[in-house]
C-alpha cells in the first residue's frame, strides 16, 4: 500500500471533526473522497499530506509510520494542489521550475523538465507569460505542471476543478485523467463534484460528518451504495442534474471508458 491509515481522529474545540478507523490508498491508484462542504474532505487531505497534525492516528507511507518529524522529507515525495493556483508573481516557467530549484535539481535538467509538462499541458506558449496575466485555466494547468514536473509518489488534488467553468472543467478532467493513467501516479482526490469522481477515480470514499460511510469501486458505490446515509448523499446530488435536464453539457469519460454528460449547475 503508498498510503494506510489506522484510528485517525481530528479534534477541535473538543468535537470530533473526523473519525477514519482505517483507510489504505493502492500504489498507483486514484482514490476520490466524495462529500458535502463541511464533510472534513480537506482537513483529510491536509492530514495525509503531513500539512495538519491529527489529534490522534497513524499514516503510513511505503509500509513505514511517519512522525511530523517525517513532514519536511515526505512532502518533498509529495505533491498538494490546492483550490487556488498560489502561483508566485514570476512567469509561467518559473513558477513550474519552482519546486525543482527548491529540490536542488539545476541547470539543463530543470529546462529539460519544465519543457516536458509545459508541452504535456499544452502551456508551451505561456512560458514566458507573467503568472498574474492568466485565466482560470491556464493557471490551474501551471499549478498541476508545477507538481507533476516534480514526479510525486503521491498526488493529492484539494477541489482541483472548482474554480472552472463548466467546459473548462470537463477539458481539465479529461487531461488530467489521461495524465494519471500514464504516469500511474497514485493520487488522493477529494470534492464534491460526483462527476469529476466518475472521470478521474478508480475507487470512492463518502466521507460524511467526518466519517467515511462507503467505499469501494466508483460504479459500484454510485449504482448500489450499501450504507443508507451514502444511499441518501449520492440520489440527493443527483437531484440539480435532473432538474436542469436542459442546461448545457460537457462531455467526458470515466475511468471505465464510459461516456457521461458533465451538467452545467
Amino acid at each position: 500500500m503508498a498510503l494506510e491509515v489506522a484510528d485517525l481522529r481530528v479534534e477541535r474545540a473538543g468535537r470530533a471533526i473526523l473519525a477514519v478507523p482505517r483507510l489504505a490508498v493502492e500504489a498507483g491508484e486514484v482514490l476520490a473522497v466524495l462529500g458535502p462542504n463541511g464533510a472534513g474532505k480537506s482537513t483529510l487531505l491536509r492530514c495525509l499530506a503531513l500539512l495538519e497534525r491529527p489529534t490522534a492516528g497513524a499514516i503510513r507511507f511505503l509500509g513505514r509510520e511517519l512522525s511530523w518529524r517525517d513532514a519536511v522529507t515526505y512532502r518533498r515525495r509529495t505533491a498538494t494542489l490546492f483550490q487556488e493556483p498560489l502561483l508566485l508573481d514570476t512567469t509561467v516557467e518559473q513558477n513550474v521550475a519552482t519546486g525543482l530549484r527548491l529540490r536542488g535539481v539545476v541547470g539543463k535538467e530543470i529546462t529539460r523538465r519544465v519543457g516536458v509538462w509545459l508541452e504535456r499541458l499544452g502551456i508551451t506558449l505561456l512560458a514566458r507569460r507573467a503568472a498574474h496575466t492568466l485565466s482560470s485555466g491556464e493557471a490551474r494547468r501551471v499549478s498541476l505542471a508545477r507538481a507533476l514536473v516534480l514526479d510525486p509518489e503521491v498526488l493529492f488534488l484539494d477541489e482541483p476543478f472548482a474554480a472552472l467553468d463548466v467546459p473548462a472543467r470537463a477539458a481539465f478532467a479529461r487531461e488530467l485523467a489521461a495524465l494519471l493513467d500514464a504516469q500511474r501516479t497514485t493520487t488522493v482526490l477529494v470534492t464534491h463534484d460526483r462527476a469529476e469522481v466518475q472521470a478521474l477515480a478508480d475507487r470512492v470514499a463518502v466521507l460524511l460528518a467526518g466519517e467515511i460511510v462507503e467505499l469501494g469501486a466508483v460504479e459500484r458505490v454510485f449504482a448500489e451504495p450499501r450504507d443508507p446515509r451514502a444511499a441518501a448523499f449520492l440520489r440527493a446530488a443527483e437531484l440539480p442534474q435532473r432538474r436542469r435536464s436542459n442546461a448545457p453539457c460537457a462531455m467526458l469519460k470515466s475511468r471505465t471508458g464510459e461516456e457521461r454528460l458533465w451538467p452545467e449547475r
